[in-house]
């Protein structure tokens, strides 16, 4: 798997306020502004995140008095970012790129440190091919860790439009790491040196966008109780579970729960399954196994994660 890096990060919490001054003549109030905007031109060490900002043409959206929560990157996170992605400066970053990036350091509404939670929350980036808003997975068991690859060094900044971390676009890869939902499907799919998962999820060419139906601890913990002969994950032959990863996963398209369809056959890199809307979503295999679909539309830049409870299993 791929080191995860912790970059520098800050947090700017809104309070929505504005500062007040009077003159000796009463009737003269200054009404000064404090938008996150005004915090990153007055601190010299968000001077990158300005110049950023100035480039995508994002500085107008936080300085309005629309709410927002803004994972603020130093300049230190700034320089590891271009450093990391062999950029020279931020002027090599393509527009449309660094647009993304800093969009998926924003969320919408006013969060405090103390009112997140671990789990999804969304973020103004957007999946190229649908537009759907990027997902970020927010951990809290000891502090605040993004996407599993960047910790909050400082939260709760005031300022008066929104909750003010470099925070690179999601994979599908980036949520099976940070979320231990998922710790034995992570497991599976670098089992074995000959497996190329990680690299091929990890992709934004082609051939992504990928849909994949993430099976839970629990789901593979049930399979091996299910399958005889087999009392480990190292248990199952490499054929079988590679066949049977497979079938997790539909490239190409990034399908949102809102185009699934009862009866709709889904075709994926292994064997096809068939998904069930009435009364919940469900799914049936080809080995007439069901199972349902718990979550869905977690949003990565290069595809969605639909969450099941049952390993789907190919056919025999």
């Amino acid at each position: 798997m791929k080191k995860k890096t912790t970059s520098i990060l800050i947090a700017i919490v809104i309070s929505l306020f504005t500062f007040t001054s009077c003159s000796d003549d009463d009737n003269n109030v200054v009404v000064t502004s404090n938008t996150i905007a005004d915090f990153v031109s007055a601190n010299s060490d968000y001077s990158s995140l300005l110049a950023a900002l100035q480039r995508a043409n994002l500085t107008s959206v936080l300085a309005g008095t629309t709410e927002y929560t803004v994972f603020a990157p130093n300049n230190t996170a700034f320089d590891a970012f271009l450093s990391a992605n062999g950029f020279a400066s931020l002027d090599d970053v393509p527009t449309d790129v660094l647009t993304q990036v800093l969009l998926n350091h924003v969320v919408a509404g006013t969060n405090n440190s103390s009112s997140l939670s671990t789990g999804y929350i969304k973020t103004l980036a957007e999946e190229s091919t649908t537009g759907n808003n990027l997902n970020m997975y927010v951990n809290t068991t000891g502090g605040v860790m993004l996407n599993g690859q960047s910790s909050v060094t400082a939260a709760d900044i005031s300022v008066d439009n929104g909750v003010n971390t470099v925070i690179a676009l999601p994979t599908v890869v980036t949520f099976a790491t940070a979320d231990s939902t998922f710790g034995i499907l992570v497991q599976a799919l670098t089992r074995e040196n000959t497996f190329t998962y990680v690299g091929t999820l990890s992709t934004t060419g082609t051939p992504a966008p990928f849909t994949v139906f993430a099976p839970t601890d629990q789901a593979f913990v049930d399979l091996i109780a299910e399958l005889d002969g087999v009392d480990a994950l190292g248990d199952i032959p490499t054929a079988t579970l590679e066949a049977t990863l497979n079938t997790h996963v539909v490239a190409g398209a990034n399908v949102l729960s809102s185009t699934l369809m009862d009866g709709m056959t889904v075709n994926t890199l292994g064997d096809n399954f068939t998904i069930n809307t009435t009364g919940g979503a469900t799914f049936t295999d080809s080995n007439n196994r069901t199972g349902n679909i718990i979550v869905t539309d977690v949003q990565a830049a290069n595809g969605v994660i639909h969450v099941v409870d049952k390993v789907i299993l190919p056919g025999s």
